[in-house]
């Protein structure tokens, strides 16, 4: 199960919510940072043992290290920056492989612990062939309101092994409704396509994890075969992913030249770079300010290259990469070691993200629609500017 918050973030917040709760301790561990090699640590310990000594009650020393970690981390002041406790690294390694075990829906938590709204149900899952249906609210598991035993445990509850069973219960139109399904393991489908007219294709792109060029080149040649003289590209809500992936889906598109530029800790320099062979044909991109990382390095790229035109709203602009780095026990950080750029040099952090060439505006219901999947094409007036576009150029 894949979850996103309210305002469909990108990060993967998730998976590092002890960095709620780390913030408020992140006083107790600014020190670290100003203190003298000598001592960095003493002020730690003294506190441990005056823990040690004197407090009443029971010390959970696993969850007191994780608060410790993710404080340091958030006192970096870094929004790309963030700790994973060990016993969230399964579900941080899912979320880059595209893969994962469950039912198959991406939800949004309810306030109040009243359930999960269904925002998509994967193609193919067990919620799919069970029947739930986007905008349907989980609101038990197992016959447990999720009122009762709260959201984490009800997550836990739906994840299990392959092969075994959960009864989910879903409230639709004031009705609730109880199906029994199958966990499996599921493989998240990362791009998607389809003719939204007789000479234009439409690829919407979920992430640049794995399996992202494998299946965006596939998509591309179907609707090639199929008549596609120009091609819209959909970052909006994609999150960023691998690098790779995205240079691969870039070099297959783009002509020889520099596609992507970065810099680490080290201030060592690299580019990545496209070979001479192309698609030359319109195109353009449906971007938003869910069009993270890699998402928006590709929508410039193509843009720079004025091989297409950018459609929708401003990016959120990252200009930092992350490394993730495995701690001893298990836990990992996934820290920023350095800073990339567009092929001409540009970083979007320092201009406020990719700005589309043709500006479009929606509102957070529309928004909501869009990413859920449940807005009628010609209700999209994003993607029906792309098109009114490339009908344009194709003359």
């Amino acid at each position: 199960m894949e979850e996103k918050n309210e305002k469909w973030n990108h990060i993967f917040k998730r998976s590092i919510s002890y960095i709620i709760v780390a913030a408020l301790a992140s006083a107790l561990t600014l020190f670290i940072f100003g203190a003298s090699q000598k001592n960095q640590f003493g002020k730690l310990r003294e506190l441990k043992n005056v823990i040690d000594r004197m407090f009443i009650g029971e010390v959970d020393e696993a969850y007191m290290d994780d608060i410790m970690a993710a404080a340091m981390v958030a006192s970096l002041d870094d929004q790309w920056s963030y700790y994973v406790p060990a016993d969230q690294y399964q579900v941080y390694e899912e979320q880059h492989t595209n893969s994962y075990v469950g039912i198959g829906v991406t939800i949004q938590i309810l306030e109040n612990n009243g359930g999960f709204q269904v925002q998509q149900v994967e193609p193919g899952s067990p919620a799919k062939e069970g029947g739930i249906l986007p905008g349907d609210v989980i609101v038990a598991v197992d016959g447990k309101y999720v009122t009762e035993i709260g959201s984490d445990a009800a997550q836990t509850m739906i994840s299990g092994n392959a092969g075994t069973k959960v009864s989910i219960t879903v409230l639709r139109d004031g009705q609730e409704m109880t199906m029994e399904l199958t966990r499996q393991s599921i493989l998240r489908e990362v791009a998607s396509g389809k003719m939204v007219t007789d000479t234009i294709g439409y690829i919407q792109i979920s992430n640049f994890n794995e399996r992202c060029a494998q299946e965006t080149k596939a998509i591309f040649a179907d609707l090639e075969s199929q008549g596609a003289k120009a091609m819209i590209f959909d970052v909006r809500f994609n999150p960023g992913g691998y690098v790779s992936e995205m240079v691969e889906v870039l070099d297959f598109l783009l002509p020889s030249g520099v596609l992507f530029r970065s810099e680490d800790y080290l201030g060592r320099t690299q580019e990545e770079t496209s070979d001479a062979a192309c698609k030359d044909m319109p195109m353009a991109v449906l971007i938003n300010g869910d069009s993270v990382s890699a998402a928006e390095f590709f929508a410039a790229a193509l843009t720079e290259y004025d091989y297409a035109v950018t459609v929708g709203q401003p990016t959120l602009g990252k200009g930092y990469f992350q490394q993730g780095i495995e701690l001893s026990d298990g836990s990992l950080v996934n820290l920023s070691v350095g800073k990339y750029f567009t092929p001409k040099g540009v970083s979007l952090a320092e201009v406020g993200g990719l700005q589309p060439d043709i500006p479009i505006d929606v509102n957070e219901e529309t928004m909501a629609e869009i990413y859920s999947e449940t807005l009628a094409p010609e209700e999209d007036a994003q993607l029906q500017a792309a098109i009114t576009e490339l009908q344009k150029q194709l003359g």
